[in-house]
């Protein structure tokens, strides 16, 4: 009798046991589904974002590769060297920046930051020297000795707060 007792608890525990993991394997599946579901939306959502970005950008825009391989240039060279020849623009003399119409309000230097190439053509920047900071809007092209020439076209500068 007492065996058939204790073999019953034990069947009632394994059985308790089974079921609650059962319910907590099935409870983790159904959350796990649903965070792939908001995952994938997700990803949707950063890869517009990326096509978004990718628009203007001479990397990704055809025409303008086109043109310069027309041209006999290679634009994955032409990217560092328009970047490299922007910032080596930061190493100049006195006040004034070669392409920066503003002066530094705290006595430094007004300097580029971040280049970006829209297509064979123009490229945004933009500076600051601490203090005051905005955008530039330049048109660059290669000369036949291969060197660039750098156009202000537009520029601003952000209000100080």
């Amino acid at each position: 009798m007492y065996l058939f007792v204790f073999t019953l608890l034990l069947l009632l525990f394994q059985f308790v046991n089974s079921k609650n993991i059962y319910n907590d394997s099935n409870f983790k599946v159904a959350n796990s589904k649903e965070q792939v579901g908001i995952y994938k939306d997700s990803i949707v959502k950063l890869k517009d974002e990326v096509f978004k970005l990718s628009q203007f950008n001479l990397e990704n825009n055809d025409a303008s590769i086109d043109y310069l391989e027309k041209e006999g240039l290679d634009y994955k060279t032409m990217i560092p060297l328009i970047n490299d020849s922007l910032h080596e623009l930061n190493n100049y003399d006195g006040e004034e920046h070669p392409l920066i119409p503003y002066v530094s309000m705290n006595g430094g230097k007004v300097l580029i930051n971040t280049v970006k190439i829209l297509n064979h053509k123009w490229i945004i920047a933009d500076y600051t020297d601490g203090q005051i900071s905005g955008e530039l809007l330049i048109k660059y092209e290669l000369t036949e000795k291969k060197e660039l020439n750098f156009k202000l076209l537009e520029s601003f500068i952000y209000p100080l707060n």
